[in-house]
């Protein structure tokens, strides 16, 4: 079973000092998926991400990736690529040579397809790194990881500082490599537009805690939005969030007692955001709770 998945993470935990960043966290990823992890901005995506890596340790619980403990050797390393929010590049290296440096690192290194992507993407192999504007940096991260041939992409809001266009051909350079490669991925992003765009899982990480995850299409699919009274709903149906007189639930849709005028599908956005807004509201009271002690 393990093996089969990409990510696998039970009452994982991380702390910085005082700072809760991830708390109890249980996550089962199976492989073949292209992830959406969204959250609010201080949610513990990145510190998520980074644990993944190998690039820090949890304070408590476990986390395996790919059936190994993350980074547990060489050749594990290889198995996995990561682009950074800031998508680093080394400024005084040219093109050409941060695919030479890719080479001499990576045992798999697929040099035809670094080669054909900085040609489609219209990178200049002697062109300073320092020199590219932001979508070419982030093109020339994106093929470095993707020439690797990972089993696992793993992106931390990679396209966060770009301009539409740019945003537009990184996902679409993203969405190319996974199945050219065949390989999972897991994409940060508080824009839902690029999760919608290519991703077929979701993951809600919010206040340091999964919120829920899961396909999603099953997802959208076991969600409804009714207008009625939520306290009147029947059982089974879990009432996630109302706002202006519209309940967003979780359950059959008609499992209502009648009182519901209407039952409408829910959108991504719809269902993101009404997970976000109770655990906020949950945050908010728990807050002023201790405080109030």
């Amino acid at each position: 079973m393990e093996t089969q998945l990409v990510l696998h993470a039970e009452r994982l935990s991380k702390r910085y000092g005082r700072r809760v960043a991830l708390t109890d966290c249980d996550l089962v990823v199976p492989r073949g998926h292209v992830v959406g992890l969204v959250g609010p901005n201080g949610a513990g995506k990145s510190t998520l991400l980074q644990l993944a890596c190998g690039l820090i340790g949890p304070t408590s619980g476990t986390l395996s990736i790919l059936g190994s403990r993350p980074a547990a050797n060489g050749r594990h390393l290889a198995r996995v690529g990561f682009v950074a929010q800031d998508t680093p590049v080394y400024a005084s290296f040219s093109v050409a040579e941060h695919l030479k440096m890719g080479a001499w690192l990576n045992p798999s290194w697929d040099s035809a397809l670094a080669e054909r992507r900085i040609a489609e993407v219209g990178l200049d192999p002697a062109q300073k790194a320092g020199r590219l504007s932001g979508g070419q940096r982030a093109q020339l991260a994106l093929t470095i990881a993707a020439a690797k041939r990972p089993d696992l992409l793993i992106f931390d809001e990679p396209a966060a500082a770009l301009d539409p266009l740019a945003r537009r051909a990184f996902m679409r350079g993203l969405a190319e490599f996974v199945r050219e490669l065949g390989a999972s991925a897991v994409l940060s992003s508080h824009l839902l537009s690029d999760v919608e765009q290519v991703c077929d899982y979701l993951v809600v990480l919010c206040d340091s805690r999964i919120q829920i995850a899961g396909p999603v299409r099953d997802l959208l699919a076991a969600h409804h939005s009714i207008i009625g009274d939520p306290a009147r709903m029947a059982a089974g149906v879990e009432v996630i969030w109302t706002e202006h007189g519209r309940a967003l639930v979780r359950g059959h849709a008609g499992a209502h007692d009648g009182t519901a005028r209407n039952i409408e599908p829910v959108t991504l956005e719809e269902l993101v955001l009404a997970y976000m807004s109770r655990a906020a509201a949950t945050g908010a009271a728990t807050t002023s709770a201790a405080v109030a002690r």
